[in-house]
């Protein structure tokens, strides 16, 4: 196997993610688990300096389709915060959000005004964070984590009732989106700017060029029927990749109701999903193989069963879904067995 230095990393992702033939389905293998912007490394840049130095010194053993880089890790609910949602920094995931919005209160959409993207305290964490990382090491920087316009609309208003808004309060909604879509793009022309050296248009350890537009996390779509995700997903999604030339959508959950409706999104460059979530693997399949890239993750903590081969599931996924445009996202445990992996994967994904 040739030998992957950076400068062909970057060039076998960004042809494989125009669906262009290489000689191996890209792959990356990260090591312990999940990181997130908890009360650990929320307020402590340190700490989260330190985690990433740490991530990449135990990832040196071997020789997958990532390499060095910091992740901003500030979590999922940016927008909603800056919109003036309540907080609270926590031990088990990212922070959590309190509401502003519920059927009760639906005519404050009207008032919400736009927060303004250099002076918001919420955004200015972000530009804080990003600056005390850039001045403190030289590695590059992803993006810091971009949630969807339905995720961050779903945080706002209240997340239990608001599938049922979509239908009894349309006009509501869609006014709050369009405000929420506009702060989004502010947000992400924001860090663009900001980040001196950008290792990646979105939060995951992929390497995406800025050809890609920009990666976002729309964990709302498993939940809803195609015809509400092409009106409320599509319309929006559409906004933010006319603006940055082009989108890569993530979802957990099963995504298969929505995946025909996010193929109608203007410049797609990308669908990501968590695929041991995915109940229909061949019903995916048949809807989205070969027409865009396609990031399938399964790290060891998506196994629920925890008694799985990572190397035969991988193949499995290789098998059902081919390999044009396909992307692979995994984990291990410890260093040794991400070694491991990584050995089998090479032998696995080439041709």
């Amino acid at each position: 196997m040739t030998e992957l230095n950076t400068e062909l990393k970057k060039s076998i992702i960004l042809a494989n993610a125009g669906l262009e033939t290489v000689d191996e389905v890209p792959f990356i293998v990260e090591v312990g688990p999940v990181h997130l912007a908890t009360t650990k490394y929320f307020n402590d840049p340190e700490a989260e300096l330190a985690w990433n130095r740490k991530f990449h010194d135990e990832r040196q053993n071997y020789n997958d389709y990532a390499w060095p880089n910091i992740k901003p890790n500030t979590g999922i609910n940016i927008i909603a915060e800056a919109f003036g949602c309540e907080c609270r920094v926590n031990n088990e995931a990212d922070p959590w959000v309190k509401n502003r919005i519920s059927e009760e209160n639906a005519g404050i959409v009207y008032d919400l005004e736009i927060p303004n993207v250099e002076t918001n305290p919420a955004f200015r964490r972000v530009w804080d964070r990003i600056e005390w990382l850039q001045t403190h090491s030289e590695l590059p920087l992803r993006a810091a984590n971009v949630p969807s316009p339905l995720v961050s609309a779903s945080l706002i208003w209240d997340y239990t009732g608001f599938i049922e808004a979509l239908l009894v309060y349309p006009e509501e909604v869609h006014t709050l989106m369009e405000k929420v879509t506009r702060a989004t793009i502010s947000y992400i022309k924001e860090q663009f700017r900001r980040i001196k050296n950008l290792y990646s248009v979105g939060h995951e350890l992929w390497g995406l060029p800025k050809e890609l537009g920009v990666r976002i996390s729309d964990d709302t779509a498993a939940l809803l029927s195609p015809q509400l995700y092409r009106e409320f997903g599509v319309k929006y999604h559409a906004m933010i990749a006319e603006e940055f030339g082009g989108i890569v959508v993530h979802s957990c959950g099963d995504p298969r109701n929505a995946a025909a409706g996010m193929l109608e999104i203007p410049r797609l460059k990308g669908l990501d999903f968590t695929i041991p979530q995915v109940e229909d693997w061949t019903a995916l399949r048949d809807v989205i193989a070969g027409k865009t890239a396609l990031f399938l993750r399964h790290c060891y903590w998506d196994h629920l069963d925890g008694n799985v081969d990572m190397a035969e599931y991988t193949k499995a996924i290789l098998d059902v879904f081919g390999r044009k445009g396909l992307f692979i996202q995994t984990s291990m445990p410890t260093t040794e067995e991400a070694t491991a992996l990584c050995g089998k994967l090479h032998k696995i994904l080439s041709k």
